[in-house]
């Protein structure tokens, strides 16, 4: 079937009919096999990915500096931020994941079949916006995590980042089976990294658990606020959805009621499990910030290098810093590989517009790389560290222009056929989509006014 098959065009007659019918990502589309009988686990492994992909833009760089700054500043109070965000995402990317198996369509794809042309177009700013303060926090924190580990200067990481627009071209060509493995196997570093220092910042277990439970102050509290804001766009990221619902499409399963019902299951349980892989070193960096910065005094810790360099002496374990360190690089190489591919799903399901891969990494790379030269040289490794903090305040902003879209598909029956959620599960979506908006519009008001 070629990548203008008309056999995307559904039945329903929810899309606009002069929409594309491109496949998402047509040079992968439908290349991973499922096993059609065996062991429900084979089934289960042959599924295993995507949602790792998704879960890779949940513990970015940009998570570290909101999640220092939270527990340094605040102690265990932002966990229950960091649970509800990892909640939402959860709910959001099954969401996101659904629309792609049911209408073959990812997300912007869906929006460019729906909207008008000057509306797509919008989006389509909004969501780049997104993708480059993405690119911008990914830049920042691979700069910086060279600087830790080789002791490169800040602006000469920043160069060397940009070279990483290579990095998707050549796992792309070896399968799309070989890039998962490469994000799960990075993922493994990060997750051993922060067991260790999790284990040797022995937080107390009943102050750690209360910090669940959400509190009144972080609402009516303005600092609070903000990183909080920072923490749930860190956490629900905007091109993440767009990825999630090009992705799952990777699979070879049946395009028929059945074998979408199934995919379904299987795609929802595996970003699950991924997800709460991510809520795990979330929750980790901040208890170890808590634990060990705001715990000792230092609750100006907001900085990465200021948490490199003081985890060894404060944790007592020599390996502390170089693991933080060799963690962050992970976690900036992991994030480019993903951000690269949701840009190209980005631009090709809202423009129709195919460029070569490399060469949209190189436009997105270098528009991120000016910003964290200028305010180095102007402001030094403090003004990055700002810069990180606001990257994902941005972020958060732009979530109503994806969330709300998806959700209104996901509840479309005319869109979705039997495959529309449930009344209830769509109530919980849209009072989801409803708290983001909120807390964003408390944000600006206190931003301008406060």
């Amino acid at each position: 079937m070629d990548a203008r098959s008309p056999d995307l065009t559904p039945e329903a007659t929810g899309w606009r009919a002069d929409a594309p019918t491109t496949k998402s990502l047509a040079e992968v589309n439908a290349t991973v096999a499922i096993p059609a009988a065996g062991a429900w686990w084979r089934r289960l492994l042959a599924f295993v990915g995507p949602g790792y992909m998704v879960s890779v833009g949940y513990m970015d760089p940009g998570n570290w500096a909101t999640d220092l700054a939270g527990g340094s500043r605040f102690g265990y109070t932002l966990l229950s931020v960091i649970l509800l965000s990892n909640l939402m995402a959860i709910l959001l990317q099954s969401l996101a994941a659904r629309l792609g198996i049911v209408t073959d369509r990812d997300l912007a794809q869906a929006c460019r079949a729906t909207y008008s042309p000057a509306t797509n177009f919008m989006l389509w700013l909004a969501c780049e916006a997104a993708i480059i303060a993405c690119d911008l926090a990914e830049v920042i924190g691979t700069a910086i995590a060279l600087k830790l580990l080789f002791g490169i200067p800040l602006v000469g990481g920043a160069l060397i980042a940009a070279l990483d627009a290579f990095l998707l071209l050549i796992l792309m060509n070896r399968g799309f089976r070989f890039l998962e493995a490469f994000v799960i196997a990075l993922l493994a570093v990060i997750a051993v990294c922060f067991t260790v220092q999790l284990a040797a910042a022995a937080p107390p277990v009943a102050e750690m658990l209360r910090g669940f439970v959400p509190k009144t102050e972080i609402f009516t509290n303005p600092e609070m606020l903000y990183i909080a804001i920072g923490i749930i766009g860190a956490t629900v990221m905007p091109h993440n959805l767009y990825l999630h619902s090009s992705i799952v499409q990777t699979r070879a399963y049946e395009r028929n009621d059945e074998g979408r019902r199934e995919a379904i299951k299987w795609a929802t349980t595996d970003s699950t499990i991924a997800l709460m892989l991510a809520l795990f070193i979330n929750a980790a960096i901040l208890v170890v910030a808590a634990a060990t910065f705001h715990k000792s005094g230092h609750s100006d810790v907001a900085e990465i290098g200021q948490a490199f360099e003081l985890l060894s002496p404060l944790l007592g374990l020599g390996i502390a810093s170089t693991l933080f360190a060799v963690a962050l690089l992970a976690s900036g190489l992991n994030s480019t590989v993903t951000a690269t591919l949701a840009g190209q799903i980005v631009m090709e399901g809202f423009l129709d517009l195919r460029l070569p891969s490399w060469a949209r990494r190189l436009v997105t790379r270098g528009i991120a790389i000016v910003p964290v030269i200028i305010v180095t040289a102007i402001y030094g490794e403090r003004g990055t560290a700002d810069l990180l903090v606001f990257s994902q305040v941005v972020l958060s902003m732009q979530l109503p222009f994806a969330v709300i879209p998806l959700v209104r598909f996901v509840s479309d029956r005319r869109k979705m056929g039997q495959f529309t959620i449930p009344v209830s599960v769509a109530a919980i979506a849209w009072i989801v989509a409803g708290v983001i908006v909120v807390l964003n519009l408390k944000l600006l008001a206190d931003t301008l006014f406060g």
